[in-house]
């Protein structure tokens, strides 16, 4: 019998800390993880949860983490995600902004009706295939986080170390295929020529990025501070009034996550200041945006670090089926209903490695893989301004209602 160790609120988050310096400390220094935009909280988390597998087969002991930091930050990043929720972007996006959030819901929905499929194919709890399904595909590791609390509290005990190993995979594979696929497109329908160029975003930054703007308008250290003071402050008492929300939506006997009220209640509130200039000032969104990624990393940290991989042995050959299965069904997807849908030109081409990259991992994904194109041909404006914005604002708001939809339906 394994000798259960008890890592209390403050060891736990140290844990995560640890995770996050290390994962730095790789990305400057293995270009493998350079290329491929593998968060420094993965690679610095797995490598400590690989530590304690280690530890798990060796001496017999079993870790049990408190998850209270972890869960706060978790909430705090989903209720910055509600507040980059910005509808008005409907409208600015115009038709290919649309046809991008049709194209992402109905990949959203086949990719949990595939993993699903297969898992009860192979004789397997559904919720397996969930845990491999648009959870960590399209969800990346924030919604894995966010959702295997559900999923463990409907009877799937390895949930979190299922999801996390998946959306692993699915940031190395998003990044594998997505460049390589444009660029055939682009090659054999001479959609456009090489340009031999080395810098394809020059001048396409805003004003505020240039070093010169930065100098001419100094900020203090004090208003810095109460920038970002405040910033907190508005997260934190929207993620109360949405835990207000959460607890009157559990009443309706439908399964949402723990995030859902806050996140709706940010998107609700950001909409409303939209209405007036004034009100977009008030917010400081870059601040809330800074601060959540910042509580992103703490978590992402955490939650990687305290996998339990002994959990995975018995459901490494299903995994490996469904995974690999969710890659062939987005390289198809992708070349034969997106590229054919967005236009069959070079757009569409950079478009569909966007979307492979936030498709089976996340957003910075498909940014590397269009940039990646772009330097070999030229720049294509459209997708950079749409992939950022269904990347950012839109895909974990779709991703969330599909996923609830599915986790409801199943028996």
């Amino acid at each position: 019998m394994p000798h259960l160790l008890s890592i209390d609120l403050y060891q736990t988050a140290g844990i995560g800390v640890l995770a996050l310096m290390l994962g730095f400390l790789f990305t400057r220094t293995v270009p493998f993880l350079k290329r491929y935009c593998i968060p420094a909280p993965v690679s610095g988390g797995l490598v400590v949860s690989l530590l304690m597998l280690l530890v798990h087969s060796i001496c017999g002991v079993e870790f049990q983490f408190d998850g209270t930091i972890k869960d706060v930050c978790m909430m705090l990043f989903f209720t910055s995600v509600g507040y980059q929720s910005n509808l008005l972007s409907l409208k600015r996006g115009g038709r290919p902004l649309v046809v991008m959030l049709a194209l992402v819901t109905v990949l959203i929905a086949v990719q949990n009706l595939l993993s699903t499929g297969i898992a009860r194919g192979m004789g397997l709890d559904p919720l397996v295939g969930m845990a491999a399904g648009s959870i960590p595909m399209c969800g990346g590791h924030g919604t894995s986080g966010g959702f295997s609390p559900v999923l463990e509290s409907m009877g799937l005990q390895s949930a979190a170390s299922i999801t996390m190993a998946c959306a692993t995979f699915g940031l190395v594979a998003g990044s594998l295929i997505g460049g390589p696929l444009a660029e055939n497109l682009i090659r054999k329908r001479h959609l456009a020529e090489e340009s031999g160029s080395t810098d394809i975003v020059s001048g396409m930054e805003s004003s505020t990025a240039d070093p010169a703007y930065k100098e001419l308008r100094p900020e203090s250290e004090e208003k810095s501070f109460r920038g970002y003071a405040k910033a907190v402050f508005i997260l934190v008492l929207t993620m109360a009034l949405g835990s207000c929300l959460s607890h009157l939506l559990a009443g309706t006997g439908i399964t949402f996550p723990t995030y859902f009220g806050s996140l709706i209640m940010a998107c609700l509130i950001r909409n409303v200041c939209e209405v007036s200039s004034r009100g977009r000032d008030v917010l400081g969104m870059d601040r809330i945006i800074s601060f959540g990624n910042i509580c992103l990393s703490l978590f992402l940290g955490i939650a990687m670090a305290t996998l339990k991989l002994w959990e995975l042995v018995s459901l490494v050959l299903p995994l490996c089926v469904i995974l690999l299965a969710q890659v062939l069904f987005i390289a198809l997807f992708a070349r034969f209903v997106a590229f054919p849908v967005l236009g069959r030109d070079y757009d569409a081409a950079v478009f569909i490695s966007g979307l492979c990259g936030f498709g089976l991992g996340a957003t910075p994904n498909a940014m590397a893989n269009m940039s990646a194109v772009c330097l070999k041909y030229r720049y294509a404006t459209v997708p950079f301004i749409i992939i950022p914005i269904v990347g950012a604002m839109f895909v974990d708001l779709i991703n969330t209602g599909v996923i609830t939809l599915f986790l409801n339906l199943l028996p």
